[in-house]
């Protein structure tokens, strides 16, 4: 049985603001009770938080598990998400729940600090911000397979953008678009809700939204939550894909977030894909293509061996194909995107 919430003094409850979990979820019944079990031991008064769980029309038992733990603790609101996807899902619970202060949490995490609720509050408190930030770790299993080779991939510099701050570990005043993770009610009133258009990035293009309205930012360790990563390369190509098209709309919608670091992966993914092509007009762009994708693999490979540390030699390759997927997905993704919205226009 889960350990309910550790109560406090009258004073210091009167004290504390009220919360609203939201967690949108869709088929998650491999996990969604040991997240809510999670949220419910939180060292935060029990009738001071509440627990919205969007759930998208799962075709598995979320739905049962989560009205069971429903009936069992009235924190525990299950709601219905027509829309299915995250963008909707958030709004389900920014719309609906009685919180001062909102937290997302996604349906598949690990929250090791059973003080987070409470250190919440007091970063809210303490610096003034109406958003915080987070550092999102990856959970490291300790078999060398699939699984551990994405998390320390994309742990690594190649490995995500240069942009996130998602395994940082500090505090301080932050541009919240790619970390933002909780919000004072305020900034509904004032930006309105996340554009449900989005099936991915929907929590960047809200974020940066914040931004834009003058909102301070504050990004606080305390608050971390443990990322599972994808359990196999399909897994993690499905991801990535749908995360590329996801910027790729943030892109469309504010153009003056276009920058290199954005076209990168569009550039590597058309030239593994076309450049050999070019090989047919000339033999010199055959040449370039061979080349430029050799000295690719060589910083891929040179940083595969940096972090196979202890691991079998064999690792080196799966850390090399992880790099791999992830750059060519996410160019995959945002051209996908883009040949859409062109044949759409069309």
């Amino acid at each position: 049985m889960p350990y309910p919430a550790v109560s406090s003094t009258t004073s210091t409850q009167e004290s504390l603001p009220f919360v609203t979990v939201v967690i949108p979820v869709r088929n998650e019944e491999r996990f969604i009770r040991e997240t809510i079990l999670q949220i419910l031991q939180q060292e935060y008064p029990l009738e001071k938080f509440e627990i919205i769980v969007a759930d998208g029309l799962s075709s598995d038992t979320t739905r049962d598990i989560v009205g069971e733990l429903s009936r069992q603790y009235e924190q525990v609101i299950l709601m219905s998400n027509p829309g299915q996807l995250p963008s909707s899902g958030r709004n389900v619970g920014f719309r609906n729940g009685k919180g001062e202060l909102f937290l997302v949490i996604d349906g598949h995490c690990l929250i090791e600090n059973r003080k987070m609720l409470k250190e919440m509050a007091e970063a809210f408190s303490q610096s003034g911000a109406a958003c915080l930030g987070r550092p999102q770790p990856f959970y490291i299993p300790e078999q060398p397979g699939w699984q551990r080779a994405i998390a320390i991939a994309r742990t690594s510099r190649l490995g995500h953008s240069s942009n996130s701050l998602i395994h940082s570990k500090f505090e301080g005043i932050i541009d919240p678009t790619s970390v933002g993770c909780a919000y004072k009610r305020e900034v509904f009133a004032k930006i309105g809700y996340v554009d449900e258009s989005f099936d991915a990035c929907e929590d960047v293009e809200f974020n940066y939204r914040v931004k834009e309205a003058g909102f301070k930012s504050y990004f606080t360790y305390k608050i971390a939550v443990t990322y599972f990563p994808r359990e196999n390369l399909s897994g993690l190509w499905k991801q990535l894909v749908r995360y590329g098209e996801g910027r790729a709309r943030f892109m469309m919608k504010h153009t003056r977030t276009l920058n290199f670091d954005m076209l990168l992966p569009v550039l590597f993914t058309l030239g593994v894909s076309a450049g050999w092509l070019m090989g047919f007009f000339h033999w010199f762009f055959l040449l370039l293509w061979i080349l430029v994708l050799g000295i690719y693999l060589c910083i891929v490979s040179g940083v595969s061996v940096s972090l196979r540390k202890s691991e079998p030699f064999n690792f080196v390759f799966k850390l090399i194909a992880v790099l791999f997927v992830v750059h060519f997905s996410l160019g995959f993704g945002i051209i996908k995107c883009f040949f859409k919205k062109w044949f759409n226009w069309i």
